[in-house]
C-alpha cells in the first residue's frame, strides 16, 4: 500500500474550484495560437474525449491533458494550459461550427470542460481538441429536440458498476454498434478498492483515499479503449453510486470499506472533485448553498432534461442526502439483509434516500413532466425484493427496501401528479431486473403506477442464479431476472412504445467477448404492463 495521508484537503478551496470552472466552461480572450505553443513529450489526449449534459442548445465537451513520468505522477506542472477545441458538422472539420480557446487549469487536473451554447436543436456535431502539435481522437455528439418540437425517436443505452479487477469493457466494444443517441451511466464508475480475488486484471496503487488518489483510479478506467471510444461515440448523461466515494456510503456519514480516514467529509470532498474532473458536466453542478457548505462539499448532479416533446429524462442523486443504513448488525456502517421486524427505525417516516430538498424538486419536476414519456434514472433497484421464502421478510437495507417511506412517497408522487407513463431504471445490484412499480408493495393488490427496468453491471460480478426463480416467486412484481450475465440496457422510445432490450456478453473476462440479446420487453403508450417479446 502506498505511503499516503488517509485524510488529505483538497488543494483549492469549494469557491476557488467553482470560479475556475466558471471562466474556463466558455472561450477565453487568449493570444491567436497561444494553444500550439506548449510542448509536449507524449500524447496528452491518453485519456480520450467525452460529451455530455446535452440540452436542446448545448452541451459540454470534455478532455484532460496528461503527461505522466517516468516514475509515475503528472509532470505538467503547475501552470493552466491553453488548449484550442473545434466544432464541425463534419468528421473532417471542413464545415467548422465553432472554435476558440480555453485553459486546462492544474487545480482540476489539467481537465477540460467546454460548455457549447447556440447549437442547432436535433443535431449531431463533430469536436475534437489541440494543444501543441498534438490533436485528440475525434469525438460525435449532439443536441437533443427543442422541448416544443416533436420527436419520432429516442435510443439510449444504460449501463452501471465497470469494476476494473472483475473483468474487460467488451461490453461497450459492441454498445458502439447500437446506434445510440445518448448513454446514461448510472454509477459505479470506478470502484475505490486495491484489489479483488481472482481478478482478471488489477488496478494498483492501494485503496483510494485521497484527490490523487481519485484522480489515478479514474485515469486508469480512461485509459480503457473501448471505454474510450464509448464515450467519443455519442454524449453522456451521469450519476453516481456508493463506489466514487466509499461502498455504503450514505451522506455525510463513511461506508464500510478500507482504513478510516480522519476526516469523512474531507474524503467526499476530494472524490467529489475527481467525478467532476472526469465527467462531462457543466461547472454549475459545483455549488455554493448553505446546505452544501454545512455538509462538506456539495454536488448538485440531480437535474432533468427534455427530448422534444417524445420524453423527459431525470438523473436523481440517491447518495448524497440519504440517511445512514438502518440497524446494521453490530452497529458497523454499510449493507446487510435485515428482517425489518427487529429494526425499530425501519419504517420512520423521516429517513429519506433522496433528501427533502430533492424530494420537493421532483415532485415539481415531475408536475411539469413530458406528455410522452417520464423516463428517471436512479442508482439502484427500487421494487420490493424480500429475500426470504414464505413467511417473514429478509430486505436490504442498502437500496430503496431500507427506506420505504421514501419509497412510498415517491410512489404516492408518481399518482398525485399523474405523470404519463413513467420508467424507473437503476442498476447497482449487478443483475437485471424488471418488474411493475407497486403503489404499495405491502399489499399484493396494489395498484401498477410504472414500471422498472434495473440493469446488470459491465464487469462488475453478481450474485448467480441459483435462487432466482425463489426470488422470483416470493416477489411477483417482477416478471423477470437474471444475476449472471453482464452488459447493458437499450432503451428505444417512440411515441407509442417503449422497448427495452437487454444486451449481455458471452464472458466479461475476455477481451473479445460476443453479445447476445438476453430478452426484451415492451410497454406501450397509456399502459404500465410490460409484455416480454424475447
Amino acid at each position: 500500500m502506498p505511503s499516503h495521508p488517509h485524510s488529505a484537503p483538497p488543494p483549492t478551496t469549494r469557491r476557488k474550484l467553482l470560479q475556475l470552472a466558471s471562466a474556463c466552461a466558455t472561450s477565453l480572450a487568449l493570444a491567436p495560437r497561444a494553444w500550439s505553443q506548449t510542448r509536449f513529450a507524449s500524447d496528452p489526449f491518453q485519456l480520450g474525449v467525452a460529451s455530455g449534459s446535452p440540452t436542446h442548445d448545448s452541451v459540454v465537451l470534455w478532455t484532460r491533458l496528461v503527461q505522466t513520468g517516468f516514475f509515475g505522477g503528472s509532470q505538467l506542472g503547475t501552470q493552466p494550459l491553453p488548449v484550442r477545441w473545434e466544432v464541425a458538422h463534419d468528421d473532417q472539420f471542413s464545415q467548422m461550427v465553432q472554435s476558440g480557446q480555453t485553459l486546462a487549469p492544474p487545480e482540476l487536473a489539467h481537465a477540460v470542460h467546454v460548455e457549447l451554447s447556440g447549437l442547432d436543436s436535433d443535431r449531431w456535431y463533430f469536436y475534437r481538441f489541440r494543444a501543441g502539435e498534438a490533436v485528440s481522437a475525434v469525438g460525435r455528439t449532439r443536441t437533443f429536440p427543442a422541448p416544443d418540437a416533436p420527436a419520432t425517436r429516442l435510443r439510449m443505452a444504460f449501463a452501471s458498476c465497470q469494476r476494473w479487477e472483475h473483468g474487460y469493457y467488451g461490453a461497450y466494444r459492441h454498445m458502439r454498434d447500437e446506434n445510440l443517441d445518448a448513454v446514461l451511466f448510472l454509477g459505479d464508475y470506478i470502484y475505490e478498492y486495491p484489489a479483488a480475488a481472482n481478478a482478471v486484471r488489477l488496478p494498483g496503487g492501494g485503496w483510494v483515499l485521497t484527490l490523487d488518489d481519485y484522480r489515478a483510479r479514474y485515469a486508469l478506467h480512461k485509459g480503457d479503449a473501448n471505454l474510450q471510444a464509448m464515450h467519443a461515440a455519442c454524449p453522456w448523461l451521469v450519476t453516481w453510486d456508493d463506489h466514487e466515494v466509499q461502498n455504503d456510503y450514505a451522506g455525510v456519514h463513511p461506508g464500510d470499506s478500507g482504513p478510516p480516514v480522519a476526516n469523512f467529509l474531507e474524503r467526499r470532498a476530494a472524490a467529489y472533485q475527481a467525478y467532476y474532473e472526469h465527467m462531462p458536466l457543466r461547472a454549475s453542478v459545483l455549488t455554493q448553498g448553505l446546505a452544501g457548505l454545512a455538509r462538506g462539499a456539495e454536488m448538485r448532479i440531480y437535474h432533468q432534461v427534455p427530448f422534444g416533446m417524445l420524453a423527459t429524462l431525470y438523473l436523481l442523486d440517491d447518495r448524497q442526502y440519504r440517511d445512514p443504513q438502518a440497524c446494521p448488525p453490530g452497529g458497523k456502517p454499510g449493507s446487510a439483509r435485515i428482517d425489518p421486524a427487529l429494526c425499530a427505525i425501519w419504517n420512520n417516516p423521516q429517513r429519506s434516500m433522496l433528501g427533502n430538498a430533492q424530494e420537493q424538486w421532483l415532485e415539481q419536476a415531475l408536475r411539469q413532466g413530458s406528455k410522452g414519456w417520464n423516463i428517471i434514472g436512479q442508482q439502484t433497484l427500487f421494487g420490493a425484493r424480500d429475500f426470504k421464502p414464505e413467511a417473514g421478510q429478509r430486505l436490504w437495507n442498502d437500496g430503496w427496501d431500507g427506506y420505504p417511506a421514501a419509497r412510498q412517497r415517491l410512489t404516492a408522487t408518481l399518482q398525485r401528479t399523474q405523470v404519463a407513463n413513467p420508467v424507473v431504471l437503476g442498476g447497482d445490484v449487478h443483475e437485471n431486473w424488471v418488474g411493475h412499480i407497486k403503489a404499495d408493495y405491502t399489499q399484493s393488490d396494489s395498484a401498477t403506477v410504472g414500471v422498472e427496468f434495473c440493469g446488470t453491471s459491465i464487469a462488475s460480478r453478481g450474485g448467480g442464479n441459483a435462487k432466482m426463480a425463489e426470488r422470483l416467486t416470493e416477489n411477483p412484481h417482477f416478471i423477470f431476472a437474471d444475476g449472471e450475465r453482464k452488459g447493458y440496457g437499450v432503451l428505444e422510445v417512440t411515441p407509442k412504445t417503449l422497448t427495452t432490450t437487454l444486451r449481455v456478453v458471452d464472458d466479461v473476462t475476455q477481451k473479445d467477448t460476443r453479445i447476445e440479446t438476453l430478452a426484451q420487453f415492451v410497454v406501450e403508450a397509456g399502459k404500465t404492463l410490460i409484455q416480454r417479446m424475447v
